[in-house]
């Protein structure tokens, strides 16, 4: 489980296609505390550490991961989003995220607005998910309020600190994310769902 505040966005060192797995090798400022086995949060995606050597560690992302995710698109030199898991005693920032992406949206337009910005973001709304006007949503993995929200679309606030701290000074019209919505509608749409089927 995580909150979607993004300690660090971490360079992509290298890439090592498996089979259908994908080796996502990283450097970051706190790979000596990683442990083998830890779970981490990579734009939003739940991925187990299996592997550190200096400053670096890679994690393994399977076929399932790949289809779903933004993380078969790595080059290297990109940054990824990090968070590690939350402590239980640990003040809750950001929402509940549990690190299962729903799907990819693409980023349609970046807007300016005097020392913020405003990021738009289309998805395919036949998957079943819906964001809400002020809802919580993560994107890449960063925890954000959705503002004009559409059926197919939506928008966020972005100010300097994420802007800079992430990888949101990456993401430029074209640009694909990882999104995970609001678990608690995503149970209210499935059951308005399952009620309508009936």
């Amino acid at each position: 489980m995580f909150s979607g505040i993004v300690e660090e966005a971490a360079k992509v060192v290298k890439l090592d296609k498996e089979q259908e797995n994908l080796h996502i090798t990283m450097e970051c400022s706190f790979v000596n505390e990683l442990k083998i086995d830890q779970s981490v949060s990579h734009n939003g995606v739940c991925l187990t550490v299996v592997k550190k050597t200096g400053n670096t560690y890679t994690v393994t992302a399977v076929k399932e991961t790949l289809e779903k995710s933004n993380l078969g698109l790595l080059s290297i030199g990109d940054k990824v989003n990090l968070e590690r898991s939350l402590r239980i005693d640990s003040l809750l920032d950001g929402h509940l995220v549990q690190g299962h992406v729903d799907q990819t949206a693409v980023c349609t337009e970046v807007k300016e607005a005097e020392g913020s910005w405003y990021f738009t973001f289309e998805y395919d709304k036949a998957k079943g998910n819906i964001t809400v006007e002020k809802g919580s949503i993560s994107v890449n993995g960063v925890s954000l309020t959705v503002v004009n929200s559409r059926d197919n679309s939506f928008q966020v606030a972005i100010i300097p600190y994420t802007y800079d701290v992430t990888n949101f000074h990456e993401i430029k019209a074209g640009t694909v994310v990882n999104l995970e919505f609001d678990v608690i509608g995503k149970y209210i749409a499935k059951l308005v769902q399952l009620h309508l089927g009936k």
